[in-house]
């Protein structure tokens, strides 16, 4: 039997384009430092937060108002044996219209139960997924450092 990628979704009262258009605001959501573009199709970016994450990330699909899916380059989580776990998994969001509401579909393709890090990945998706990308679509403002506050300067 084939095992199940991480999935998470949510229906918003916006409109795909709005979904759209957030998702590729990948620093209004997504904690952690990003180094290059994230909203143009054959864009390269590197998403580092602190010592224990750093991945590369290719946008292979573009769709507007339909679908992104970035596919992960290269990988090192420091919390887990395989350091490279993610290398070859796609970050899949389907967007669609679901009535008079617009549905977010993320999928982390490739990314399986018997993977060491499934468990606090899916936590940390669905944070940031039903949570920070989810408010960021319905009111303009993501959270993507609840925890952390930046010093701030005198």
């Amino acid at each position: 039997m084939k095992e199940k990628s991480l999935t998470h979704s949510f229906v918003v009262d916006r409109t795909p384009k709005q979904a759209f258009d957030a998702i590729n605001n990948v620093r209004g959501w997504w904690s952690g430092d990003i180094n290059g573009k994230t909203d143009q199709l054959g864009d390269v970016w590197i998403y580092r937060y602190k010592d224990f994450h750093k991945t590369t990330h290719e946008i292979t699909k573009l769709v507007p108002g339909k679908k992104v899916v970035w596919l992960v380059l290269d990988s090192y989580l420091s919390f887990v044996k395989d350091k490279t776990e993610w290398n070859g998994t796609q970050i899949i969001f389907d967007i669609k219209k679901k009535g008079g509401q617009t549905e977010v579909v993320f999928t982390h393709q490739g990314l399986k139960p018997s993977d060491q890090c499934f468990k606090d990945c899916n936590n940390a998706w669905g944070s940031y997924i039903k949570g920070s990308l989810k408010n960021l679509i319905l009111k303009g403002k993501g959270q993507p450092n609840p925890k952390e506050k930046k010093a701030k300067k005198k």
